[in-house]
């Protein structure tokens, strides 16, 4: 059901675009980036979480992590991930599977600014053996997400001795 919705969803929002089905699974960014044979940083993934009560999707590069200060400032609250026996009910996705097409009720979506470093990327489409490569403001578009410098950079430590 969950990767059907996805390509309804790209059906008639961006027919251009294809969504890429593989044979093994892409549940993690490791898995994904290899089946789909992209960089880790190339994988859009997409994190479920809590503001209040409202829940949000923040898709963000693949190898990077959430940083708790530059969240809180821009949220207003500490980060807390959705209960993942709740992932799927709320967004239509299973874990794995999660990404800002399709999705089952009306959620706010996040990018982060982290994406534009590509020229790609590769949200999940529903399913974990389901991806759609496309251009990083496209996505953004297509979701109406709004741009968001929520997650540490790769090379923060770098650029503080330098």
């Amino acid at each position: 059901m969950s990767l059907d919705s996805v390509k309804q969803f790209i059906a008639e929002h961006a027919p251009d675009l294809s969504i890429i089905e593989v044979e093994t699974s892409g549940a993690t960014v490791a898995m994904a980036a290899t089946a789909f044979g992209v960089a880790p940083g190339q994988i859009a993934k997409t994190l479920s979480l809590c503001v209040g009560e409202q829940v949000i999707l923040l898709v963000a590069r693949g190898d990077a992590r959430l940083d708790n200060r530059k969240y809180k400032d821009q949220f207003g609250a500490k980060a807390r991930f959705l209960a993942a026996s709740e992932v799927e009910k709320v967004t239509g996705h299973p874990i794995g599977g999660v990404g800002p097409f399709g999705l089952a009720s009306q959620l706010d979506v996040y990018c982060d600014v982290s994406l534009r470093r590509f020229s790609e990327v590769l949200p999940a489409a529903g399913a974990s053996n389901a991806g759609v490569r496309v251009v990083p403001e496209r996505m953004a578009q297509l979701v109406n997400a709004r741009w968001v410098d929520v997650m540490q950079h790769e090379n923060a430590a770098e650029s503080l001795a330098g």
